[in-house]
């Protein structure tokens, strides 16, 4: 099953009431999605916040780190979410933030979870504004449902396989770092900007693109990979177009922001 889900195929499952839908916009640093959700979302969402509901408070940990399967178990269900009932999730970003809770839901036993693909700005029908009352789910987190990665398995991988840096090229390199307070990435890791993932209407390039992409970047059949970012939520996008792709990858959930909270770690730049 595709990872993704058109806005039609999405509007045969709202008319079915067939699937939980969450809004998962995210402004990095910005206000919380909440405001946005409020001023319009797909009928029947509920919102899903990046810092609360996908992560554990930040620290050394980085900035979004993987939470707890209890606290996960809670949110989701709280936000509706059983195991025997399909999840889309969708944002205004290409996906960037609605990748983080399809990893979420993957990396913690749900199998079906799909991303809208291009997000909001896809969906054909009309928006609400009202908060719609969900009854409460009855998912069971079950850990280890998807690969991944902490800081020494990172920097193993960089060095057997292909570590993608899923941020932007200037902060690969080091020339800028707006968030944290080393600039630089993983010794012997990628650059690979997750917004080359997708076209400019936010969906996400075709199977055979995307496998033409990473190939050029060292990805192949049989190749060992994995993405980190800033705090593990663009590099879930990685993760999720290398899976359109066909390639399995892991994610580095604490990603640059628990990198350099050690500075013993070696930082490269250029």
């Amino acid at each position: 099953m595709s990872p993704l889900i058109t806005s039609a195929e999405l509007a045969e499952l709202a008319a079915l009431d067939g699937a939980s839908v969450l809004d998962v916009r995210f402004r990095l640093g910005g206000p919380p999605g909440i405001g946005l959700y409020d001023e319009g979302h797909i009928p029947g969402a509920v919102y899903c916040d990046v810092d609360t509901d996908l992560a554990a408070p930040p620290g050394r940990l980085g900035r979004h780190p993987l939470p707890s399967a209890e606290d996960f178990q809670r949110a989701m269900r709280r936000l509706g979410v059983s195991g025997n009932r399909p999840v889309v999730v969708y944002d205004d970003a290409g996906g960037m933030s609605a990748a983080r809770a399809w990893w979420a839901l993957r990396y913690f036993g749900h199998q079906d979870v799909r991303v809208l693909d291009g997000g909001l700005a896809a969906w054909a029908g009309p928006l609400s504004k009202e908060r719609p009352q969900v009854a409460e789910g009855d998912f069971t987190a079950v850990p280890g449902g998807m690969p991944l990665l902490d800081a020494d398995e990172a920097a193993a991988l960089a060095t057997r396989g292909v570590l993608l840096d899923a941020r932007a090229a200037e902060r690969y390199r080091g020339e800028v770092e707006p968030v944290d307070p080393v600039a630089g990435h993983v010794p012997g890791a990628v650059s690979a900007p997750t917004t080359e993932n997708v076209s400019a209407d936010g969906t996400f390039l075709a199977a055979a693109e995307l496998r033409r992409r990473f190939a050029a970047l060292g990805v192949t059949d049989g190749v060992e990979a994995g993405a980190y970012c800033g705090s593990g939520v663009t590099a879930a996008h990685e993760v999720l177009a290398l899976e359109i792709a066909g390639l399995p990858a892991a994610l580095y959930v604490g990603s640059w922001s628990n990198w350099v909270a050690d500075p013993a770690r070696p930082v490269a730049t250029g």
